[in-house]
């Protein structure tokens, strides 16, 4: 008995040593908010020269031992390069879900919910009152995803054809998902009072599906600018919204303790043009340094990476994505205005270097959405792909079916969905999917049925999906204004679901075994001859012969002959299929 212990003693020690190790190099508290200067009058004050400031050395941030230095050269030389599970996998699911939901109002909800202008703000006085009396932070307070359940979700999407997660941590709104070490205001505290990233992370580790965790505050130190004024007119004009709160006036209340700093950032409207872009739909303040509060801006630099790192230490995740439009955040450009700083690369080197300490090797990246041929880096492209092939560097196309956050009347349409993975793919890109959830975290019943939908056309033609790369052109078919036609850009709704392809539209992808797959961007006829002229003998591709054309799906022989002006098929005599049919050609 005693020797059946100790040989069991030793197996679990080496399971043990064998398992990731989750070493922390994070500090235990953040640093106090510095002191902010008096406010100056909205749209007094310049903002400083991007170009003229030196990018700030955050040191205090830590970076986890190993090879990786928090530079662009540092991580460019080092990385591997795109792990091989991305290219494998191809198509994702994007899981933009978070208390916005609750307003049924589509994206930007908590920001638009004190412009009076603005769906959001009608849909707030209807559900929850004014802001001046009742704001985000109580949407937060009663927020209570009830019906999420990421393990049955997480089957759903992997039966629909997924092979990885996009999955938010945190958007412009400043409320993390996760137990978070630095942000009190988080999904722990308040609303669910639930560990929502670990609930993912454990349905995604129990099913082998990849995960990546999304960072969106970037933005928020400018974005909540909105909560900082006040109606113009009517019963509440001139009456502050409830980012004018501080932490003193909390005593006694519900939110006692919490700092509404912590949450709406700072009043920075004395700078130009931040009143104005407040209320001009997306506009961003544009670029520059935010000079009067240099202090404070890197003190919420320093927050906006640690939270990353923490994180990236509770999840080990497979990759990790910062939203902006700029080459990275905190760039004093675009969404990255205010402060240069380098937080992105120290983030990332700390994410390689911990991710090479748990797993052995950095299979892993990192999303910065507009930097562009960087080793290291993967970018995307949002609401829609590009015109031309894209190899130069791995990226995903990511876009909502109806908005990134739930709202009612969306358009529910396998097709549509489909035709944009198809567009992606024959430009070498991957492609993720966002399906908003209703505000209790389940889906309706037109989310579910288009993913069943989805799923069951890939289940046909998966193997011209998965692992695949672009071939020499990405399609061919009708030109409209000198170019090939394709799905619209934008929002998938009805104009996407209505967009018609013909039978002359293909699109093209080359499979693990270099056959090529042809997808005509609809279902022919029964018994239709198709031309595809890119397969031509004499074409300007002269590829070499034909040998065999199989339609993925059907089980019967093909008519087809290989011309001097294209590569001729004869559908069968039944055409069962729904959206696009796929030939792979030998």
């Amino acid at each position: 008995m005693r020797t059946i212990l100790i040989v069991a003693m030793f197996i679990l020690a080496i399971a043990c040593t064998n398992q990731p190790q989750k070493q922390s190099f994070l500090p235990d508290k953040l640093p106090p908010i510095p002191e902010v200067p008096e406010l100056q009058p909205e749209n007094s004050v310049p903002r400083g020269d991007a170009s003229t400031f030196a990018e700030v050395k955050l040191a205090n941030l830590p970076v986890a031992p190993g090879p990786y230095e928090p530079t662009w050269e540092s991580i460019e030389a080092n990385y591997p390069g795109q792990p091989n599970w991305l290219r494998e996998a191809k198509f994702g699911i994007w899981v933009h879900f978070g208390p916005q939901a609750a307003g049924e109002s589509g994206d930007w909800y908590a920001r638009r919910l004190y412009d009076p202008k603005t769906t959001a703000y009608k849909n707030h006085l209807e559900k929850y009152g004014h802001p001046s009396e009742v704001g985000y932070k109580e949407v937060l307070r009663d927020w209570n995803p009830d019906q999420l359940n990421p393990a049955e979700l997480t089957k759903i999407y992997q039966d629909a054809g997924a092979r990885y997660l996009v999955i938010q941590g945190v958007h412009h709104d400043n409320y993390d998902l996760w137990d978070s070490k630095y942000q009190p205001w988080n999904s722990v505290n308040l609303g669910p009072k639930r560990d929502l990233m670990g609930e993912w992370e454990k349905a995604c580790r129990e099913n082998n599906m990849h995960f990546g965790i999304t960072f969106h505050h970037e933005y928020t130190w400018w974005w909540w600018q909105t909560a900082f004024g006040s109606d113009t007119t009517g019963q509440y004009n001139g009456i502050p919204y409830d980012a004018n709160l501080t932490l003193a006036d909390g005593k006694g209340k519900w939110w006692e303790g919490y700092d509404p700093r912590m949450l709406y950032g700072i009043n920075l409207r004395e700078y130009d043009n931040v009143p104005v872009a407040c209320y001009t739909g997306w506009n961003t303040p544009g670029g520059g340094i935010f000079t009067n509060h240099i202090p404070y801006a890197k003190w919420y630099a320093t927050q906006w990476a640690l939270r990353m790192m923490d994180a990236i230490d509770k999840y080990n995740p497979d990759f990790i994505y910062t939203d902006g439009t700029k080459s990275q955040p905190f760039c004093a450009e675009g969404t990255g205005s205010g402060l240069k700083a380098d937080a992105m690369q120290r983030v990332i080197a700390y994410y390689y270097n911990q991710t090479l300490a748990r797993r052995g090797d950095v299979d892993v990246f990192s999303i910065v959405k507009f930097r562009h041929k960087t080793n290291g880096t993967v970018t995307t492209e949002e609401f829609g792909a590009p015109e031309k092939i894209k190899n130069t560097e791995p990226w995903i196309a990511e876009i909502p079916v109806g908005d990134w956050y739930y709202g009612p009347g969306f358009t529910y349409d396998a097709g549509m969905v489909i035709r944009y993975l198809i567009e992606a793919i024959a430009r070498d890109g991957n492609v993720a999917i966002c399906v908003s959830p209703l505000p209790n975290g389940a889906l309706d019943e037109g989310s579910r049925q288009m993913l069943k939908n989805i799923g069951n056309w890939m289940r046909i033609n998966g193997e011209a999906v998965y692992g695949s790369k672009a071939w020499a052109v990405p399609g061919e078919g009708e030109i409209v204004d000198g170019k090939l036609k394709m799905l619209p850009s934008g929002k998938l709704g009805k104009h996407h679901a209505e967009f018609k392809f013909n039978e002359q539209d293909f699109r093209f992808t080359v499979g693990k075994s270099n056959e090529i797959y042809a997808f005509c961007m609809t279902v022919p006829q029964p018994e239709t001859k198709l031309q595809i002229k890119s397969l031509a003998t004499g074409g300007e591709l002269k590829g070499q012969p034909v040998k065999t054309v199989r339609l993925l799906g059907f089980e019967g022989e093909l008519e087809w002959s290989q011309q001097n002006d294209g590569l001729y098929i004869t559908c069968p005599e039944e055409m069962d299929f729904a959206t696009s049919v796929v030939f792979e050609i030998k």
